[in-house]
């Protein structure tokens, strides 16, 4: 059985429409301390929905536990987990279904997420922990053709549409807390293929996105922080290299993030959110931005 978790941040009609699209699968909607009313309107508008208040903005990896742990309660076998800025196209759970019976070695589910009508975000993705670099995601900005409707195996998921099963959640857990928001999903990824899971892409489990709402839209420079910070030390735990190697691979990293920032509307707090981002990394800073610093945590076993 899937059950979908939706997060939501004073995702206001967002929310709304990425519940809708889930009308008949069983759907739980975390609010991550909301202020724009938009979880009592997910109590009078989709009563069927299990809403769970958290009173704290607690990220994408801490609400989306939240979800997880009370979907696995409620006898999910896998978890789906919608940004509340997405919207699932019809038969998504069947399709997830179908998946997890073909591959039973899969424990993570990656969906074909779209940007637009045909217009393709993602297909699957990488990541090249050498270099802390992401790549970009499979078919990204083209056109659904055909060419990835074929169920297989992928390095990563994308976060914003993924499937998670109970037993790779019991092997390998859930969403790392530190990391709080952004490269996330990166991170989960390694780990559950770390486990011996498969990440497996779903060709027919469609689903449409928006994108950085949560993190106030393209003016935003949330994600920019985030992501800076959370690419050096995903690639560090998982790939650690001598000290001049990892230096130079920051550097990579932050002048990748720094290109950027200056095709940002506001460059000059891109590029300082940059190097806040490597700053905090090489710090070992995690959790929400501004919060007490953390001792880094031990590297991936190998």
């Amino acid at each position: 059985m899937v059950v979908a978790v939706v997060l939501n941040w004073n995702g206001g009609d967002d929310t709304m429409r990425s519940l809708e699209s889930l009308r008949g699968i069983e759907t739980i909607c975390v609010d991550n301390g909301s202020t724009d009313g938009s979880p009592d309107e997910v109590e009078r508008r989709f009563p069927d929905v299990e809403l769970i208040r958290t009173g704290a903005n607690l990220g994408f990896a801490g609400g989306n536990n939240i979800g997880i742990r009370r979907a696995l309660e409620r006898g999910g076998e896998w978890v789906l987990l919608l940004n509340n800025d997405a919207v699932a196209g019809e038969g998504i759970a069947a399709a997830l279904e179908r998946a997890a019976a073909a591959r039973p070695d899969a424990g993570l589910l990656a969906c074909k997420i779209y940007l637009d009508g045909d217009t393709l975000q993602s297909a699957g993705g990488s990541f090249d922990a050498r270099l802390g670099y992401s790549g970009r995601l499979a078919g990204y900005g083209s056109r659904d053709d055909g060419r990835f409707d074929v169920l297989r195996e992928v390095a990563r998921a994308d976060g914003a549409a993924m499937a998670v099963s109970r037993v790779a959640v019991d092997r390998a857990g859930l969403l790392d807390e530190e990391l709080f928001a952004y490269v996330e999903d990166v991170e989960w990824s390694l780990r559950i293929r770390r486990a011996g899971f498969a990440v497996v892409f779903v060709p027919e489990a469609r689903v449409w996105h928006r994108g950085q709402t949560a993190s106030g839209g393209s003016a935003s420079v949330t994600n920019l922080y985030y992501d800076t910070r959370n690419t050096i030390v995903v690639a560090e735990r998982y790939r650690p290299l001598p000290r001049g190697v990892r230096s130079l691979r920051r550097l990579v990293a932050v002048g990748a993030h720094l290109v950027q920032a200056a095709r940002h509307p506001t460059r000059v707090a891109a590029a300082r959110a940059v190097v806040a981002g490597w700053n905090d990394a090489r710090r070992g800073r995690l959790g929400a931005r501004g919060t007490r610093p953390r001792a880094p945590r031990p590297s991936a076993p190998t």
